[in-house]
């Protein structure tokens, strides 16, 4: 048992009884602005949260619409192991739609502070309470797993709140809900009202990000006696969001040898609703944060590699991520050396020094110093020529007609290949002419336009990843043609990628 308040004595503590979570994704964090889940993402999404151990899936609203119902059904067929809920007001209706969606439970909400049961409903506590009652007993009567929610608990009266979820319990509500449902809640009023709660029953906390509060209030309520956490994968949801799911998942586990669900499955999990929702992840957004694991600096590159858990408090494989070094203004020797020895080359001590300060000097411009582009300066530094595999030798591109065309010409080994291809645009069509003739399955992971000068000798910076046999690389090249640039920077990765392999065939025209 770990005392999560240093011991004050009129706290509990985080005990090391079960903790699970009740994710609300497919709800709550659908009504972030601009998101709209289809059934089959919505499906992936439950399918992975099932896997990953996740106890309880809010599907949705059923009370929405037609099309909500359908993603709901969609999830009820899934014969997942997670109970499977839905949202319902203090309404009858309500809990008829969800049945109809084959779900294992209801998330009751009613009113809980003042201000929505007088202002927003126009009614009484004691109506609350008789509302509660009634849905509750029909719910269960209907065989259904209850959970009831006093909307905007953390403002309510703490006396009523008691004693409307006693009430609930009565009648045969399975748990309580502490709704910190605008994030207003500071973490001493979370344990004061999640205290009183866990002595009635089975209690879940649902908190939001408005104070930057939602992690500290989730755990404060399972230290208070919450065994059921609501949240929501990248802490996606209105406003400032839910609580991050990943967040407090590591946290419990990291910080107080919590378990509760698989964590390797997280960066998955943060990938796909990424992807689903059109939210991308921030670089430095804890636990699935591009940066979270990306170390540039010299000194903690360097004490990295002289031990792992140096300036990590755990390892990235534990939420399924890997540890990244890259090179920029602040890399030091040691990640130089370790970036080069990854690609096999030697250098001496003056050589290192050299290619450290060209490093540099590309960092200070504000690149990111890419594999393609740390070859390049060893091979200058050592003043040696890289034996090619692909040269682009000539390259044409039109865009007049209804459909973008172009014809690329390149040597592979020594052998001239010549190959067209069309696409949505001119570089679209380059770049599959280029595939054409190599008749590699290279993966183009990112393109992007760089950077753009002005003047009328304007210059356009592409930059590309390619991925290969599990090998990736990244390469910039610029030009005044966007579409030259592009193709130069993929012919380069391309070669890049080859050599820096045993040979690859490369099939015949």
């Amino acid at each position: 048992m770990t005392d999560l308040f240093g011991g004050h004595p009129e706290t509990t503590t985080l005990s090391d009884s079960e903790v699970q979570f009740l994710d609300t994704t497919l709800r709550d964090g659908e009504q972030a602005p601009g998101v709209s889940l289809t059934p089959t993402e919505k499906a992936e999404i439950a399918t992975k949260l099932d896997s990953a151990g996740v106890g309880v899936i809010e599907a949705g609203s059923a009370c929405t619409g037609a099309g909500e119902r359908e993603t709901i059904d969609r999830v009820t067929s899934l014969g997942l192991d997670a109970t499977v809920t839905s949202f319902a007001r203090g309404v009858k209706r309500d809990i008829d739609l969800a049945l109809d969606c084959d779900v294992d439970g209801v998330n009751l909400v009613v009113p809980a502070s003042d201000r929505h049961i007088e202002d927003k409903v126009e009614t009484t506590r004691e109506s609350v309470i008789e509302t509660a009652v009634e849905l509750t007993e029909y719910a269960t009567d209907h065989g259904l797993w209850v959970e009831v929610l006093g909307e905007d608990g953390s403002r309510a009266d703490l006396d009523f709140l008691e004693r409307l979820m006693r009430r609930a319990f009565e009648a045969g509500a399975d748990r309580s809900c502490y709704c910190d449902t605008v994030g207003h809640a500071t973490p001493d009023r979370t344990l004061s009202v999640v205290s009183r709660l866990t002595a009635l029953g089975p209690t879940s906390t649902h908190t939001h990000d408005d104070l930057g509060l939602a992690v500290t209030n989730a755990l404060v309520s399972v230290a208070a006696g919450a065994d059921l956490v609501h949240a929501t994968i990248n802490g996606i949801g209105e406003r400032a969001g839910n609580v991050a799911l990943e967040e407090v998942a590591i946290a419990l586990e990291h910080g107080y040898d919590v378990e509760t669900i698989d964590t390797a499955a997280l960066y998955d999990l943060a990938q796909t609703v990424a992807g689903s929702t059109d939210v991308p992840l921030a670089p430095n957004k804890a636990v699935v944060g591009e940066n979270a694991f990306t170390h540039e600096s010299g000194i903690h590159t360097d004490g990295t590699l002289k031990d792992e858990a140096m300036y990590e408090p755990y390892p990235p494989a534990l939420v399924g991520r890997e540890r990244r070094l890259v090179l920029g203004k602040h890399a030091g020797r040691a990640g130089v050396r370790a970036g080069l020895d990854e690609h096999g080359i030697d250098v001496t001590d003056e050589e290192l020094s050299t290619i450290v300060d060209r490093v540099k000097t590309i960092g200070d411009r504000g690149r990111r110093v890419t594999d393609a582009d740390l070859l390049t300066i060893a091979e200058e530094v050592q003043g040696r020529d890289r034996d090619r595999r692909v040269e682009l030798l000539d390259l044409t591109a039109a865009s007049g007609g209804p459909t973008p065309t172009a014809s690329a010409r390149l040597a592979v080994d020594g052998e001239e290949r010549v190959a067209s291809g069309v696409g949505s645009g001119p570089v679209d069509a380059a770049v599959s002419a280029v595939r054409e003739a190599l008749a590699i399955d290279a993966t183009l992971e990112s393109y992007r336009v760089d950077a753009i000068t002005g003047g009328t000798d304007a210059l356009v910076t592409v930059e590309v990843e390619v991925s290969h046999n599990d090998r990736s690389v990244t390469v910039t090249a610029s030009d005044a043609d966007i579409t030259r640039a592009s193709v130069v920077a993929m012919v380069d990765a391309f070669d890049r990628l080859l050599s820096a392999t045993t040979p690859v065939p490369l099939a015949n025209d």
